[in-house]
């Protein structure tokens, strides 16, 4: 019982210590509940406060951004009323202005109405007139042809042969006038042109030979050179195409050929070979197939630096390489590379000076010579060949027809090409710019006192300073004053049409008149 007892108070204990406990806890809770509510109210106030501020400065950020885009349009939209304003008021001046030309238009209309009346009635009174002379000088003429006993076609035919010998002599004389009248002006201005491109253009010109000199230290170099049973000597000359001469000559071999690039090889191997010491048949070719490669390179680095120096862009490869090729070519004993050079700078100064392309008259100035150059030689004149190269090179057509028309073998088609001719004459004609061979020379001469013979009247003729002037004797019976003038004048024309020589010549005409008798 005691044992029930206990248990039964200990159960109630537990439920009473239970419910005791959870009410605690429920006032605890319910506490805490009632702080939380109050807090989340206090942010909730908080928050709605700072929304509102957020608000208001938003909303204000909003009106200053409207009025400030609202200040903005209306001072656009005012100087767009300003601008119309004035556009207007410019479009109504030109209107007025407008208003008064067509006024003044229809005075005019109305002046030419009247004076284009007042013209034909004048032509139609111009027009009586001349039926009125025309009907009186048929009269007269009927009364002359009475009073002469013949007909006007009769007097006419009179008359002309009455005045064709006056007409002959006239003329000669007004031939001559005009001549020297065109020489005063065109003459003076080209010579002026000349000089000046002349001037501007300086350059010192080499004279190349057929031979070169190779010197060296001692003569006990040439046995070498010429090797056992001269064989050394042998592969040289195969290898390089030029005769190479030992003689006596002291500390000296001499190089003989026509081409000077050959010359040349010939020379810079022998260099190579006296100074490496080893000279055989192997080495000699070796070292003139080097020596062939470091030529190649320098031919075209020549031309590369030719048509840099000269401002020529665009040049094809090939040809930039024939015109390295120019330096070891010379042609009357001038070098072509230069010649063709100075020939380049005067086109452009002559082209400049007449307003033509200077580019085009530079290109063709200095490719002019090309066709002497060619590897491989064709049958053909050097411009016909050198044209034929360039339009091969895709040259432009000027500057091809500038290039074959130099010697006159096809015709001129372009103002390039008679300034190519001129300037390629100036360049070889200038004093000590070239040789001539005394056959050429000897043959000119008697090519121009044969060319004066062949005129009728002529006696005897003499070449003279260096074939620059031309005398001329005449008959002074059959050959008058006016005739030797008409006679110089057609000898010079047929010496600029049949004949090719530099500079200019002049003809003078000796009309002498000796009276001879012999006392007794």
């Amino acid at each position: 019982m005691e044992f029930i007892y206990i248990v039964i108070t200990a159960v109630v204990s537990l439920v009473a210590g239970i419910a005791i406990g959870r009410y605690i806890l429920l006032k605890i809770f319910g506490r805490r509940e009632e702080e939380m509510k109050q807090k989340a109210s206090m942010i909730i106030q908080e928050a709605e406060t700072k929304a509102e501020a957020i608000r208001k400065e938003k909303e204000l950020a909003a009106k200053e951004k409207y009025l400030e885009l609202k200040n903005e349009f209306e001072q656009d939209l005012n100087k767009k009323k300003t601008l119309l304003q004035t556009n207007e008021n410019k479009l109504k001046q030109k209107e007025a202005e407008l208003k008064k030309l067509a006024e003044q238009i229809k005075k005019r209309e109305t002046e030419l109405e009247v004076l284009e009346k007042q013209l034909q009635e004048q032509n139609e009174i111009a027009q009586k007139k001349r039926e009125e002379a025309e009907k009186l000088r048929l009269s007269q003429v009927k009364q002359l042809e009475k009073i002469a006993e013949m007909t006007a076609e009769e007097a006419k035919a009179q008359l002309i042969e009455s005045l064709k010998a006056e007409a002959q002599t006239q003329a000669s004389s007004y031939i001559k006038e005009i001549v020297e009248e065109a020489k005063a002006t065109a003459a003076k201005k080209a010579k002026k042109l000349v000089i000046e491109a002349i001037q501007r253009n300086g350059t010192e010109y080499t004279i190349e030979n057929c031979v070169s000199v190779f010197h060296i230290e001692s003569d006990e170099v040439k046995g070498k050179i010429i090797g056992r049973e001269g064989r050394n000597i042998r592969a040289l000359e195969a290898a390089t195409g030029v005769e190479i001469i030992v003689d006596d000559t002291p500390e000296a071999i001499i190089i003989s050929g026509f081409d000077p690039v050959r010359r040349e090889i010939a020379r810079l191997a022998l260099h190579k070979l006296v100074a490496d010491g080893r000279i055989h048949p192997a080495r000699i070719e070796e070292i003139v197939a080097k020596v062939q490669k470091q030529i190649e390179e320098e031919i075209v680095e020549i031309g590369e630096r030719t048509v840099i120096d000269l401002g020529i862009h665009g040049m094809h490869p090939e040809l930039v390489k024939l015109v390295g090729r120019m330096r070891f070519r010379s042609s009357y004993g001038q070098n072509l590379l230069q010649h063709s050079k100075e020939v380049a700078n005067l086109c452009a100064i002559l082209a400049s000076e007449l307003g033509l392309n200077v580019k085009l008259a530079k290109r063709a100035g200095l490719l002019h010579d090309i066709g002497k150059v060619v590897p491989d030689e064709k049958e053909l004149p050097h411009a016909i060949l050198g044209m034929e190269i360039a339009k091969k090179y895709k040259e432009h057509p000027e500057v091809c027809n500038a290039i074959g028309a130099h010697h006159d073998e096809i015709e001129m088609t372009t103002l390039i090409a008679p300034i190519v001719q001129a300037c390629d004459a100036i360049s070889g004609s200038r004093p000590g710019a070239r040789r001539e061979m005394m056959e050429a020379y000897i043959k000119r001469l008697k090519e121009l006192e044969t060319l004066a013979l062949s005129f009728e009247g002529v006696q005897k003729c003499y070449a003279i300073q260096a074939g620059r002037e031309l005398r001329v004797i005449v008959d002074a019976e059959n050959v008058t004053d006016e005739k030797a003038n008409m006679l110089s004048f057609e000898i010079a024309q047929k010496i600029e049409k049949e004949m090719q020589y530099p500079g200019q010549i002049k003809v003078t005409v000796i009309r002498e008149m000796r009276a001879v008798n012999f006392a007794k």
